[in-house]
């Protein structure tokens, strides 16, 4: 086995091993390599399970944050996926291996800019990332069957949930305090919005407005 084969292996059986089990997620996990979406020194550790910093005061989730928020949203092949807080890009590209389309929006245009070359570069044209304010979503693209925020707010966002289409489902980190962020899901239905805690998680926060370097 080449050493690349090795490292691939051991890092989806520390997938596995940390709850990660929906095989159509490893599979976009296998596919998709997290080394494309670091730079510079720490992509010597992008097999490792542990958040990496990127850009703009940014981090990039570990692989099994990432794997077990994608398989909570349980996402379906004919899905539109709103993500908010693009970062490297990571998030988004597992996601365009599972959805029909995935939009994309960061408050950082230098990441969107680095996040869309790597799209590029890896050829997944069902991804379109916008410099946007994501706390207020995308409300000319909605509804979204499912949306993932990758930022911690105190309570889910009320233009999120107003975009969620019924029957939808929204994965997300409340709590604004590193001590007592927790992953939720909210499901939407007729009657309204259920909630289910899914664990505990540490986030950077949701700003609202765009970044300095817009």
């Amino acid at each position: 086995m080449t050493p690349e084969a090795e490292r691939k292996m051991q890092f989806l059986y520390a997938l596995r091993s940390k709850g990660v089990t929906d095989k159509r997620v490893l599979t976009a996990m296998e596919k998709i390599d997290r080394a494309d979406f670091i730079q510079g020194f720490f992509s010597e550790r992008a097999y490792e399970d542990m958040p990496l910093p990127i850009a703009c005061g940014q981090t990039i989730s570990q692989p099994s944050v990432v794997g077990l928020m994608t398989q909570a949203l349980d996402v379906q092949p004919r899905d539109t996926v709103l993500e908010v807080g693009t970062g490297s890009g990571y998030q988004a590209a597992i996601l365009s291996q599972l959805a029909r389309r995935i939009y994309t929006v960061d408050r950082h245009k230098r990441l969107v800019q680095g996040a869309r070359a790597v799209f590029d570069k890896l050829d997944l044209a069902n991804i379109t990332a916008f410099t946007a304010d994501g706390s207020f979503g995308l409300p000319d693209q909605a509804p979204f069957d499912r949306i993932l925020v990758t930022a911690a707010a105190e309570d889910p966002p009320g233009p999120l949930l107003a975009q969620l289409r019924v029957g939808g489902v929204m994965v997300l980190p409340v709590g604004q305090s590193d001590a007592v962020q927790r992953l939720i899901r909210v499901r939407r239905d007729e009657n309204g919005f259920d909630y289910d805690e899914l664990r505990a998680v540490r986030f950077v926060p949701l700003v609202e407005g765009l970044g300095r370097d817009t």
